[in-house]
């Protein structure tokens, strides 16, 4: 026995083995599309990343918020659906014996249908993305929770406490000065032109106010807003302001105001935390803590709608969600140097904490899709009778059959040489098709292959010997778990032996020179 020899059989056999894995991974896809198992492995891992504990990934909060982040916009937009009448009835049809699957494995109410639509908030879809990228999840998930609510609320409800104190401030000031002057003529007419323009900063105040709550404005340009209405005041004083010691004093107080509260909106942002650090939007999201305190007590009167939505977040947050929350906020605030990014880097946090459990979401699925191919490689290797001591002796025996397979094989991996790492596995199925019809495999039930293998055909008045099957069962089991090993090994460790057969390549060199 020489090497050649023992080549042209290994090629035989890894040949075989090809054909039979393409038909199991087109098996493995068919089913995989019908039951939606990569669609819902996805959710399922969603659910388990929300909560953060797999055992309780079924709770109803989670799933709602889960149900939520699926009727963003921005997720339906990547599940989409082909239109028409040819591409509706297979798609239909799929969607009912995935419907009863799910019947049958799910015992809550809200998942006999499909787990992927919510029929409160109007989403009748019967199926969800098989991948979603980690910027739109973070986007949707921060939107679920109201994230950019709870931020503008907080930086509204301090903006409003800012315009408050400094309307007190120079109310006292203008207060304080009509009482050192007293009830004088003399002056009724410049503190009436003072009132009258307190009346428009206070009227500009809540005017800028009111657009930030609005969403008119953001708050850079609501600050200066104030900070423009403010440095008007303070110019017609000085033009109307009598020469007097009294009046030149009230003004240095404006005056250092000005230089204490309204110097720049950087300023004022850092010394009032108008703008909340995103641990203090984590905590804004926690009922009882300081900050939720702080926000409450400032919107139930004022804002109820928005106090609602808040109040409506919080009742569904689980604790264990709250708590992760909470971990990313802090991570997030080591990363970044200003508070104005504090959203974006918990986006961002999000985004590489969604990747990593995507990672692991996806090694779990893979172990699933290797114990279902391991299934279907020996259900395909009993239904194709496909014995690999079998196989082995007729590739031995039959030389013929030997130089068939061979050159057959030889010419898939030359045309499919150029593709690089990448196997493309419609082309090589329609390959293997293609070689099929020039091959008569050692494998299935035919009177041909069953006398070889148990001296028995159909032909014959006897039963076929039961116990002869018994024989077959190691063949079975060791092709069963070769075919399990997927098509993309088997053809390139054919690529291989292929290129050892015919003694390689020629050196570079070589190759040059002729």
């Amino acid at each position: 026995m020489n090497l050649p020899f023992i080549l042209d059989v290994s090629i035989g056999l890894i040949f075989i083995y090809l054909i039979l894995s393409l038909l199991a991974s087109e098996i493995q896809e068919l089913i995989a599309t019908v039951f939606q198992w990569r669609a819902a492995h996805l959710r399922k891992s969603i659910e388990v990343f929300l909560l953060g504990d797999a055992k309780d990934s079924e709770q109803a909060r989670v799933i709602e918020i889960a149900n939520q982040i699926y009727a963003n916009p921005l997720i339906k937009s990547i599940n989409q659906q082909a239109k028409g009448l040819v591409s509706e009835i297979p798609r239909r049809f799929t969607w009912s014996v995935a419907s009863a699957y799910r019947s049958l494995t799910h015992t809550q109410s809200n998942q006999k249908q499909t787990v992927f639509n919510d029929n409160r908030i109007g989403d009748s879809r019967h199926t969800g993305p098989s991948y979603i990228p980690s910027n739109v999840f973070a986007t949707s998930f921060i939107e679920a929770l109201e994230i950019p609510v709870v931020e503008q609320s907080l930086s509204g409800t301090r903006l409003d406490n800012f315009k408050n104190e400094r309307l007190t401030e120079i109310e006292n000031i203008i207060l304080k000065l009509q009482d050192q002057l007293g009830e004088n003529e003399e002056y009724e007419e410049f503190f009436n032109l003072i009132y009258q323009n307190y009346a428009g900063v206070q009227a500009e105040f809540e005017q800028a106010v009111w657009n930030f709550q609005q969403g008119k404005l953001d708050l850079d340009n609501s600050i200066n807003s104030m900070i423009n209405s403010f440095n008007k005041f303070i110019e017609s004083l000085q033009i109307n302001v009598p020469n007097q010691e009294l009046l030149s004093n009230s003004l240095q107080k404006l005056q250092l105001v000005k230089s204490n509260s309204f110097s720049s909106v950087e300023n004022i942002i850092s010394q009032t935390g108008m703008r909340p650090h995103i641990r203090e939007i984590a905590k804004a999201i926690e009922r009882g803590s300081d900050i939720y305190e702080e926000l409450s007590s400032a919107l139930q009167d004022k804002d109820s709608e928005t106090f609602k939505r808040i109040e409506n977040i919080i009742d569904r947050l689980p604790p264990s969600m709250a708590n992760n929350i909470k971990y990313l906020a802090q991570r997030a605030e080591l990363n970044i140097s200003n508070t104005q990014r504090g959203v974006n880097a918990l986006r961002h946090e999000i985004e590489s904490h969604f990747d990593y459990s995507m990672e692991r979401a996806s090694g779990v699925y893979k172990r699933n899709a290797k114990g279902v191919a391991l299934l279907l490689g020996l259900m395909i290797a009993a239904a194709t009778n496909a014995d690999a001591f079998y196989i082995v002796t007729r590739l031995s025996k039959d030389s013929a059959l030997r130089d068939t397979i061979t050159q057959n094989a030889g010419q898939i991996v030359l045309q499919n040489r150029n593709q690089l790492g990448y196997v493309d596995i419609e082309t090589l199925r329609s390959q293997t098709d293609e070689a099929l019809n020039d091959i008569a495999l050692p494998i299935g039930w035919t009177d041909a292959n069953l006398q070889r293998q148990a001296g028995w055909t159909s032909k014959q008045r006897r039963p076929f010997p039961i116990w002869r099957l018994i024989t077959f069962i190691p063949g079975w089991i060791i092709s069963g778990i070769a075919i399990a090993m997927g098509a993309p090994f088997w053809f390139d460790l054919l690529g291989k032996v292929v290129n050892v057969r015919n003694s390689g390549k020629p050196p570079a060199s070589t190759a040059k020179n002729e």
